[in-house]
C-alpha cells in the first residue's frame, strides 16, 4: 500500500499543506473533500510522481500499479477494441480476448467493438477510458471528478463499479451523494493539514467541528491566562519585593505554546431574490415540441403545470435534449410546437451554461454584478461580492482570470441580484465545491417561487423534486411525483424498469395478528440488542459531568496558586487537570462507539419494523 510521509508543497509562497501523513490499507476506498482550490488534485499528481512536493516521502510498493481516470482523454483509433488495446505491453499487445472481456464487463456488445469511440455517448466515453485503465491491471484507482459531466445512468454504473472495485479507491467529486455511497473512510485537506476518519462526509464534518470547538475553548483558556500572568508581571516586575515572583511568572509564558486563531473558511450562505406574485401557477406548458430539424424532434407532447413553489426537474441521459428544453422555456430558442402559459406576473431568472460564457470576460466581477439592474447601488453589489466569497479586493478582478467555479458563483450572484419567482437552472452544482452544493440547495429549498432545473445529481433530485420531465424511451414524458417514486414505478428502462416494484408485490400479506406478534418479537430484539449500548451510554454521560466538575475545581486551583506564586500547587493542579483532560476524552471516544452502535441498530431495525406497521 502506498505511504505518504510529512508531504509539504507550496506554490509561489503559498502553503497548500504542510506535513501531510497517509497510510493507506488493503482494499480501503476514501472519499477526499476539500475547498476548490486546497489541493486535491495537486496531492493526486504529487503520488502519480507528475509534480513535485517540497519536503517529505511518497513510499509506493514495488510492481504496485496506480491508475487514474482521465477526465479529457482524445481517441486515436477508429474502433473501440484497437482504442483499448493500445495499453496492452509487448507481450500481450495481441490478447483481444482479455480487451473484450474487459468491454464486456462494462456493457459493450460485440458489434460495439468496431464502433468509433467518438460515436458514443459521455458516458460510454468514459466506460471505454475506465477499460483502458482496467487493463493494465491497477492495484489503486485515483479517481478526480470522474462524476462530471456523466448523466444519471452512468453515475449510477459507476457507482457500482467503484464499490466492487478489488483494490484502493481514493475518490474526489463535488457530489456528497455518490462520495458516500461508495467510500468507508473520508480524508480532507483543512486549513493545510490532512484529517481522515471512517465515516462519511458528514461524520467527517461533525469531527471537525467538534475539534474546532475544543481548541477554540483551549485556546481561549491560555488567552485567558496568559492576559492575567502578563498583568501580573507588569505590576510585580519593579518591586523588590515581588520581582522574583514576576521572574518566575515570565519564565512560565515563555513557556506557553502560542495557540493561532483558526482560519475561518468562507462559506457561500445566501438567498434568491424573491419577487412578490399573486400566482398560484406560475406557467402552464402545452404540447411542447421542439428540433433542430423538422424531422427530427428532440421532445414532443411535452406539458405540465408548475404551481408556485414547486421545484420540476429535467432528467435523462446526455446530449437528449434536457438543456434544449430549459432554453425553450427560458425563450432563447423560438417557439416551434405547443404553448407556454406564464402568469402575468411571472419573471425568470436564467442559470445556464451557454449564460456562463456569456459573462463579459474584461469586465470586473463588480460591473458584471452591477449590469443586472441599475436599482441595485454598489453596497448591494459589494454585498453579494461578499456572499458568493469575493469579498474586498476580490470583487475587483476581471472575469477573465476566474476559474470555472468562479464564474458559476459570479453567475449565481447575477441571478442573486434579479428579483424572480421563477429559476431556471441547467447544472447548476458543476464547479461547485461541496460545502457550495449544500448551501445552493438550502438556497433552493428556502426559495418562495418555482424552479426548473437540469442536473444529474441524485442528491439533489431526492432533496428537491416534487416532479420530472424524464428524458427516455425516445422522447420526454411529465412525471408527477418524486425521483424515488419513479424508480419505483416505471424506473431506467437500460437498468432492466422496475425492479423495486416486482419484489414488493410479490411479498405475501401478512394479517394485523401477525403483525402485531411480530412487531412485539423485532421491538423486544432491538431492546435486547441496545440495552448494554444505552448503559454504557448512561455511564459515560454521567462519569463525564463528575469529571468536568472536578475540571473546574482543578482550573480554580490552579489560577488561585498561579496568583500565589505557589510553584508545586501549579504543577499539581496541572498534573490533576491532564489526567482528568485524558479520562473526559477516553470516555467522550466509548461514548461515541456507543452512539453509533445505537445508531446502527436503529437503521438495522426500522425498515423490518415498518414493514409491520
Amino acid at each position: 500500500m502506498i505511504q505518504l510521509t510529512n508531504i509539504s508543497k507550496s506554490f509561489g509562497g503559498q502553503t497548500l499543506f504542510k506535513d501531510l501523513n497517509l497510510k493507506m490499507n488493503s482494499n480501503q476506498k476514501i472519499g477526499l473533500i476539500g475547498r476548490n482550490g486546497s489541493g486535491k488534485s495537486t496531492l493526486f499528481k504529487i503520488i502519480l510522481d507528475e509534480e513535485s512536493h517540497d519536503s517529505g516521502d511518497v513510499s509506493i510498493p514495488k510492481n504496485y500499479k496506480i491508475g487514474t481516470l482521465r477526465q479529457h482523454l482524445t481517441f486515436t483509433e477508429k474502433t473501440v477494441r484497437e482504442e483499448c488495446s493500445l495499453v496492452l505491453s509487448e507481450e500481450e499487445q495481441y490478447n483481444f480476448y482479455k480487451i473484450e472481456k474487459i468491454l464486456f464487463g462494462l456493457g459493450f456488445s460485440s458489434e460495439d467493438l468496431e464502433k468509433d469511440p467518438m460515436s458514443f455517448s459521455g458516458g460510454y466515453q468514459i466506460r471505454i477510458n475506465l477499460a483502458k485503465l482496467l487493463a493494465t491491471e491497477p492495484n489503486m484507482l485515483l479517481l478526480d471528478e470522474p462524476t462530471n459531466y456523466l448523466d444519471l445512468l452512468s453515475l449510477r454504473w459507476l457507482k457500482q463499479f467503484i464499490r466492487t472495485f478489488d483494490g484502493e479507491v481514493i475518490l474526489i467529486t463535488h457530489d456528497r451523494d455518490f462520495m458516500d455511497s461508495v467510500t468507508t473512510y473520508t480524508m480532507g485537506i483543512q486549513r493545510k493539514m490532512l484529517h481522515i476518519i471512517q465515516g462519511d462526509t458528514k461524520k467527517y464534518d461533525a469531527n471537525l467541528s467538534l475539534s474546532d470547538e475544543t481548541y477554540e475553548k483551549t485556546r481561549q483558556n491560555q488567552e485567558k491566562k496568559r492576559k492575567e500572568l502578563e498583568e501580573f508581571v507588569a505590576k510585580n516586575k519593579a518591586r523588590a519585593s515581588t520581582a522574583a515572583l514576576a521572574q518566575s511568572k515570565q519564565k512560565i509564558l515563555d513557556k506557553m505554546e502560542e495557540m493561532e486563531s483558526l482560519e475561518s473558511e468562507s462559506n457561500l450562505n445566501f438567498s434568491f431574490n424573491y419577487k412578490e406574485t399573486p400566482a398560484k401557477i406560475n406557467l402552464r406548458a402545452e404540447n411542447l415540441g421542439f428540433g433542430y430539424k423538422e424531422s427530427e424532434k428532440l421532445f414532443k407532447n411535452v406539458s405540465f403545470v408548475l404551481e408556485n413553489g414547486k421545484t420540476l426537474a429535467i432528467i435523462g441521459k446526455n446530449g437528449k435534449g434536457k438543456s434544449t428544453l430549459l432554453n425553450y422555456i427560458a425563450g432563447e430558442l423560438p417557439l416551434q410546437d405547443g404553448a407556454l402559459n406564464f402568469h402575468p406576473s411571472t419573471t425568470m431568472a436564467h442559470f445556464g451554461q451557454t449564460n456562463i460564457e456569456r459573462l463579459n470576460t474584461s469586465s470586473t466581477i463588480i460591473e458584471e454584478l452591477s449590469s443586472v439592474s441599475l436599482k441595485i447601488g454598489i453596497s448591494e453589489v459589494r454585498s453579494i461580492c461578499g456572499t458568493m466569497m469575493f469579498s474586498g479586493e476580490l470583487a475587483d478582478k476581471k472575469i477573465s482570470v476566474l476559474s470555472g467555479g468562479e464564474r458559476s458563483r459570479v453567475m449565481l450572484g447575477k441571478i442573486i441580484a434579479t428579483e424572480a419567482n421563477l429559476l431556471l437552472l441547467d447544472e447548476p452544482t458543476n464547479h461547485l465545491d461541496m460545502y457550495s452544493i449544500d448551501s445552493l440547495c438550502r438556497a433552493i429549498e428556502g426559495f418562495k417561487g418555482s424552479t426548473i432545473m437540469v442536473t444529474h445529481s441524485e442528491m439533489l433530485l431526492r432533496r428537491l423534486a416534487d416532479a420530472l420531465v424524464i428524458f427516455h424511451k425516445g422522447g420526454a414524458e411529465f412525471f408527477d411525483g418524486s425521483y424515488d417514486e419513479f424508480l419505483e414505478k416505471i424506473g431506467w428502462e437500460e437498468e432492466g424498469g422496475v425492479v423495486e416494484k416486482k419484489v414488493k408485490s410479490s411479498k405475501p400479506k401478512i394479517d394485523n395478528k401477525e403483525k402485531k406478534r411480530l412487531r412485539k418479537e423485532l421491538i423486544n430484539a432491538r431492546s435486547k440488542e441496545n440495552a448494554p449500548h444505552k448503559k454504557e451510554l448512561e455511564f459515560c454521560e454521567n462519569k463525564i459531568i463528575k469529571l468536568e466538575e472536578q475540571l473546574e475545581v482543578e482550573n480554580e486551583k490552579l489560577i488561585q496558586a498561579s496568583n500565589l506564586g505557589e510553584n508545586s500547587a501549579m504543577i499539581e493542579a496541572s498534573q490533576n487537570i491532564g489526567k482528568l483532560q485524558s479520562e473526559v476524552d477516553a470516555l467522550f471516544e466509548r461514548l461515541e462507539v456507543a452512539s453509533e452502535s445505537l445508531d446502527e441498530i436503529e437503521e438495522r431495525y426500522a425498515p423490518q419494523l415498518k414493514e409491520v406497521e
